[in-house]
Order: C-alpha cells, then sequence, then structure tokens
C-alpha cells in the first residue's frame, strides 16, 4: 500500500493541499473543526509527512539531537523512549550521543549535533561538566536548548527534571517514621546538580524531625564499578541504621556489601535507593525506592524543544519544571523485620 499523502486528504476531504498542510501543522489561519477533520482522516489513515519534503520546505533538518551520560543507564534508556515517542508523533528524527560522563565526549558530542544541522539539543549534563560557556555560546547563536534530568543554574535555559528535592525527603521521611535516627547518605558526585537537590531533601527531612545532620554520615560516590564497597565499609564505622543511595545503582552495591559483611536487611539496616529499576522488586529483600518519571521527563522535554524549535513558544522560559517522584515501600525499609 503506498504511503498517503497531503493530496490525498486533500482529495478525500474536498479540501485544498494548503488548507491540509496548514491543519496539520496547527495553523491559526484554520479553523478548529476543519483541524479536527483533517486530523482525523490523517491519524485514521496512518499519514506520516515525508521529512525530506517538510525539511527541504521549511529550511529545517527534522533532526533533533539527545545527549546522554549513559545509554546502558536504565533511566536514560526510557527517557530516550519518551523523547522518540513525542518527536516521531511530531514528525522528528532523534540522533542519540553519549557523553560517557566526560565533559570531552560531551563537548565533541554537541560540535557533532550541530554539524549535523539538528534543530534543537536536548542534554543531560555529564558528571565532569562544570563549564556550560559552549552550551551559552549556541544558545546565542539561536539554537533551541533544554537541559533534562541534570541541570546547571549557570545556564538559563528550560530545564525538565524529577522533583529530586521531594523524593530524598519523601525516603528520608519514610526510614525516620520507620525509627531509624542514624541515616547514611551514600550520594553520586557532588557537581551534579541533582545530588545537590536529594542531599537537600535528605538535609531538610532530618531537620524536620529534629535530627542534627551528621556529615560523617554522607559520602559521594563516583562511576567506577568498586567505589561503593569502601564507602559502605566506612560507613558502617559510624553506626547507621539505614542507608539512603542516591540512586539504585549506588543501592545495590550497598546492598551487595551488607550482605558480604552478613549485616541482614532491614532487621539491623534498612535500605532505601532512588529510580526504581526494574529488577527492586526482585532482589533480596525487594527493594524500596524513589520511582523516577523517567519516560515522562522526555515525553514533556521533547515537547518542550519543539515547541522552541517550532515557535509556539517565543522565548525560552528558563523556569523549570519539576515532576513528581512516588515513594515505593518494599520490605528492604520495613520496621520489625
Amino acid at each position: 500500500m503506498d504511503a498517503i499523502t497531503i493530496k490525498d486528504i486533500a482529495r478525500a476531504l474536498n479540501l485544498s493541499t494548503s488548507t491540509v498542510s496548514r491543519a496539520l501543522r496547527d495553523s491559526y489561519e484554520i479553523n478548529a473543526e476543519t483541524k479536527r477533520q483533517v486530523v482525523e482522516y490523517a491519524e485514521r489513515l496512518h499519514y506520516r509527512p515525508n521529512p525530506i519534503a517538510v525539511s527541504l520546505k521549511e529550511n529545517r533538518s527534522r533532526v533533533i539531537g539527545v545527549v546522554v551520560p549513559q545509554i546502558a543507564n536504565l533511566f536514560f534508556s526510557q527517557v530516550i523512549n519518551g523523547i522518540e515517542a513525542v518527536a516521531y508523533n511530531r514528525g522528528y528524527h532523534v540522533s542519540i550521543f553519549q557523553s560517557h560522563e566526560s565533559y570531552e565526549r560531551e563537548l565533541a558530542t554537541v560540535q557533532q549535533v550541530v554539524s549535523r544541522k539538528a534543530d534543537g539539543l536536548l542534554i543531560s549534563l555529564s558528571s565532569n561538566t562544570t563549564d556550560v560557556s559552549y552550551l551559552r555560546q549556541l544558545q546565542e547563536k539561536k539554537l533551541p536548548i533544554v537541559l533534562f534530568d541534570r541541570a546547571s543554574k549557570d545556564l538559563d535555559v528550560p530545564s525538565v527534571t524529577a522533583d529530586n528535592f521531594a523524593g530524598a525527603f519523601a525516603a528520608t521521611e519514610h526510614l525516620i517514621q520507620s525509627g531509624r535516627r542514624r541515616i547514611a547518605h551514600v550520594a553520586i558526585p557532588a557537581g551534579i546538580s541533582i545530588a545537590q537537590e536529594r542531599l537537600a531533601g535528605y538535609r531538610f527531612a532530618l531537620e524536620k524531625y529534629g535530627i542534627p545532620y551528621d556529615e560523617k554520615l554522607v559520602r559521594h560516590a563516583g562511576f567506577g564499578p568498586n567505589e561503593v564497597e569502601p564507602i559502605v565499609d566506612d560507613l558502617l564505622n559510624q553506626m547507621p541504621d539505614a542507608f539512603f543511595a542516591a540512586s539504585d545503582r549506588l543501592a545495590l552495591g550497598c546492598l551487595a556489601t551488607l550482605k558480604k559483611r552478613k549485616i541482614s536487611i532491614p532487621s539491623q539496616i534498612a535500605l532505601i535507593g532512588f529510580t526504581n529499576i526494574a529488577v527492586a522488586d526482585l532482589l533480596d529483600p525487594p527493594m524500596s525506592t524513589v520511582e523516577q518519571p523517567a519516560l515522562e521527563i522526555g515525553q514533556v522535554a521533547a515537547g518542550r524543544l519543539i515547541d522552541l524549535i517550532e515557535g509556539k513558544q517565543k522565548t525560552a522560559s528558563s523556569e523549570p519544571v519539576k515532576i513528581a517522584t512516588r515513594l515505593v515501600i518494599r520490605t528492604s525499609t520495613q520496621a520489625g523485620l
């Protein structure tokens, strides 16, 4: 079956091709009833715009560049799913790059995005990125940019993240309400925006319940495979009764080390993570965590970027979008076990 074209839609609805084209672009020049008829007919026959024809006509590539620290990270895989779903429905292709947590590689991949004439950039900053001046320069050249998950206060662009502060507060409050008082926090690298937000949520919960903040109970871990075990051993010297890990990856490292040390979870030490990886409920014990709305972050970020590209947002509001997290309670934090 041949792909349906704008001419086919116009012929079927007895409209001009220019009217159909404008209706599919949601133009203000077309009345709501005509738009509805065109869109419904196009959807029923699975109409897809020809990306080459569209890009030539609009002088756009219809491509969005996406830069993530790691594609293998399940959270970023889910974000990409959300980005691709929205981009596809709005007639855009997605080019995906990864920085491997390196500022130099991030810089190189963004240069690739620009050289490929992408219409806009979605980026989650690497853990080593402290200088965002190169993004500011691109912004000054009118490249639409939206940050997601990891943002920067030094860049006046839209950002879409989870509500990391509220999620960390909820996790810590849950531990306190379960009777825990010596709560160790294994954080991600301090330079990442989400590390600061989650640490702030942890501290605020302690403050609310009158528990003094003890910096000896906080350690920052990097992304190396063997970094968590010595950190957990060091924290055990502080006699914690719970661990709040700032990611499920770190929580898995905590779990493995505690088991190796023959420490019972949760009767001796409770454990909670942050992400809600797919296997969290299959662990022994099933692990409590804070669910990050990864798919929604991707969908909202892609929608905001495309609105900027298409001029539906005249100015790039830098007011951050924070999407609610959800506390998922499982056996690893239950009191009395």
